[in-house]
């Protein structure tokens, strides 16, 4: 198995960054990619960033281009997301995923999800 803990969520007014963590545990040597989702409110969940664990390979939405940045640490089992730019559409409670596929985009590929963080942006 394998356990995602999120952290860093909060609460910022518009324009302002957050970073948020996961933090892998238990047989982390199955996960191919890691994966950062977002749920508000009455919408469905949707897909935000990813990178894969070995290659360092990283996409984002259309959304967040330019004001999200994703990244890991091998060593820490750690990933990571950057969020600079916030705006009120980002507020969601944001959630870390780990999957063993290659359709990194898509939520059905990912096997493993955090408890996830709750982000708010105010204007």
């Amino acid at each position: 198995q394998v356990q995602l803990v999120e952290s860093g969520g909060g609460l910022v007014q518009a324009g302002g960054s957050l970073r948020l963590s996961c933090v892998a545990s238990g047989r982390t040597f199955s996960i191919y990619a890691m994966g950062w989702f977002r749920q508000a409110p009455g919408k469905e969940r949707e897909f935000v960033a990813a990178v894969t664990w070995s290659g360092g390979n990283t996409y984002y939405a259309d959304s967040v281009k330019g004001r999200f940045t994703i990244s890991r640490d091998n060593a820490k089992n750690t990933v990571y997301l950057q969020m600079n730019s916030l705006k009120p559409d980002d507020t969601a409670v944001y959630y870390c995923a780990a999957g063993g596929g290659t359709l990194v985009k898509v939520t059905s590929n990912y096997y493993y999800w955090g408890q996830g963080t709750q982000v708010t942006v105010s204007s």
